[in-house]
C-alpha cells in the first residue's frame, strides 16, 4: 500500500509545480495546470517525514522523467546532486537523519497547519508570481 496523500501534500505539490511553471525540470516538457502527468517528485521519499515537505527536495518531474529516476538511482543521484549542489546535498542527507524534526511534522500532520501553509502559499505564488516556498517551520 502507498503513502496517503494528505491535503498537505496536494498544496506542496501544487507549489512544486508552480514553482516550476509547470514544466519538467529534466526534460522541460510543459503541462497544463489540471495535468496528472507532471509530478511532485522527492529525492528522498515521501515517508521520510523530516523532509516530506521540504522545497530544496523536490523537483517538478514529467511522468516519464520520475519514472526514469525511479528506475537508475545512480543517474538520479548525480542529476539532484547537480541541481541542488553539493552543500544543500548533504544538509539534506543530516535532515532525513533528524528523528526530532520527523516526529515535529507527523505531530501538526492532522491539525491541517502544514496544508494551510502550503495552500496559502500556492495563493501568493498565483497572485504574486513568487517562485519561492517558504517552507513550513
Amino acid at each position: 500500500m502507498g503513502i496517503k496523500i494528505t491535503p498537505a501534500d496536494s498544496w506542496f505539490s501544487k507549489c512544486v509545480r508552480k514553482r516550476a511553471n509547470w514544466a519538467c525540470e529534466m526534460c522541460g516538457a510543459q503541462h497544463d495546470e489540471s495535468s496528472t502527468g507532471l509530478h511532485c517528485s522527492h529525492f528522498h521519499g515521501r515517508g521520510n517525514w523530516s523532509l516530506r515537505f521540504n522545497p530544496d527536495n523536490v523537483r517538478a518531474l514529467c511522468f516519464g522523467c520520475h519514472a526514469k529516476m525511479g528506475a537508475n538511482p545512480f543517474e538520479h543521484t548525480e542529476w539532484f546532486k547537480d541541481q541542488v549542489g553539493d552543500g544543500m546535498f548533504q544538509i539534506l542527507l543530516d535532515l532525513k537523519r533528524d528523528v526530532g524534526l520527523a516526529k515535529d511534522y507527523r505531530k501538526t500532520k492532522g491539525k491541517g497547519d502544514i496544508s494551510k501553509h502550503f495552500k496559502q502559499q500556492f495563493e501568493q505564488m498565483q497572485d504574486y508570481e513568487i517562485k519561492e516556498i517558504e517552507p513550513f517551520l
